[in-house]
């Protein structure tokens, strides 16, 4: 049997009411993919961006599933995804009384996504990332941007210096832009642009077993160090592991998941008769077919748990690549409860509600755990008029 992952608002203690209404999240990644949980029942993606080549230009169809898209899609879906394709209860699983609708913090934001990288897919570099900043700071009023995530990593570890890209981030927050970078996940005393810019809020992660009960958290192996001047990262620290996100439509992976469930939701006869096609043929083995059905069962349950499969649609990802999309999702959920919320005060509020781990040293964690509840009952508290 799997563990189902909890959903993400809940592990954040998020407030229900707030969802990012009226706000616009910039996602910086590899690629991405207009899914159903950010397109129906309304189309949230304001725009689709292409900064892989020297000039940036919109480009409004990027169904066709590609290897590039499966973060961006990740990233964008676990802050602000509405979980449509997910359902209550897969299966038998969910325990009585859960909501396991694969949703994000923030999924009324809208979305402007930019696709970041090169024309011949070689590694993320700083200078492709710098190119795809520069679009968002040069259109942030177009689009109404006030949140940019960047869940990728730079050339150089920081000495201190400000880098290029260190200095563009550090633009975007003296523009009002809210830049939300994942820190990395080698555990190591390193720490590279973007994270490392004074103007950044670098995001590590926390090892949260899956559980709401704080008596379980450990910290994730988070990078951590000196980034610009010396400023020590990360600043905060968010869910890194066993956190739900939908596959990548159409790909061998999804249309896998997809068989597997319908196999062990199958009555007996129906397995055995399931077994039989070719698709089965193709993927199990002649002898795993002719094991008795209890065991044949367990076989399938171990090949879901090893592809991580969690829902017909989802399966569960780790990395502060995945935590920081959680940072931006609660900023969004601030700025939805108090627009008039400036940068500034919205990430002294940010860490000032944030909650420490103990017996783990601040330099790891930063101010510690995000607290969704918290930070954004803090951001109301700071609106001239209470509308509540």
């Amino acid at each position: 049997m799997l563990a189902l992952p909890l959903p993400t608002p809940l592990r954040v203690r998020a407030t229900p009411r707030f969802a990012g209404r009226g706000v616009t999240v910039a996602f910086l990644d590899s690629g991405f993919y207009p899914h159903a949980d950010l397109t129906r029942p309304r189309n949230r993606i304001l725009a689709h961006i292409d900064a892989t080549r020297p000039v940036p230009v919109e480009r409004k169809r990027f169904a066709t599933p590609r290897v590039s898209s499966w973060h961006g899609l990740m990233t964008s879906c676990v802050a602000a995804g509405n979980g449509y394709t997910s359902t209550r209860t897969p299966g038998r699983l969910a325990p009585v009384g859960f909501d396991f609708v694969y949703r994000g913090p923030a999924d009324q934001a809208n979305l402007v996504l930019v696709k970041t990288g090169n024309v011949r897919g070689r590694r993320i570099g700083e200078a492709a990332i710098g190119r795809a900043l520069r679009w968002v700071i040069d259109n942030q009023q177009a689009y109404g941007i006030r949140i940019v995530n960047i869940s990728l990593g730079g050339d150089h570890v920081s000495d201190g210096r400000a880098s290029e890209l260190d200095e563009l981030v550090d633009l975007a927050s003296r523009r009002g832009l809210l830049v939300v970078a994942a820190i990395g996940n080698d555990g190591a005393h390193q720490v590279r642009p973007p994270a490392s810019a004074t103007g950044a809020i670098a995001v590590g992660g926390l090892l949260d077993h899956n559980s709401t009960d704080p008596e379980r958290w450990q910290l994730w192996h988070s990078n951590y160090g000196p980034g610009e001047a010396g400023l020590r990262k990360p600043d905060l620290i968010a869910p890194a592991e066993y956190l739900a996100a939908p596959m990548l439509p159409r790909t061998h992976t999804h249309n896998e998941a997809l068989f597997l469930w319908r196999l062990v939701r199958a009555s007996d006869p129906e397995l055995e008769a399931l077994m039989q096609t070719d698709f089965a043929m193709a993927r199990i083995s002649r002898a795993t077919a002719r094991l008795p059905l209890d065991e044949l069962r367990w076989v399938i349950w171990s090949r879901m748990r090893d592809e991580k499969f969690v829902h017909p649609h989802y399966q569960h990802v780790d990395g502060t690549s995945m935590a920081a999309p959680i940072v931006s999702a609660v900023l969004a959920q601030m700025l939805e409860a108090n627009p008039a919320l400036q940068p500034r005060d919205a990430r002294e509020i940010l860490l000032g509600t944030a909650e420490r781990l103990p017996r783990v040293a601040a330099e790891r964690q930063g101010a510690g755990v995000v607290r969704a509840d918290k930070a954004v009952a803090a951001a109301r508290s700071r609106r001239r008029e209470d509308i509540w």
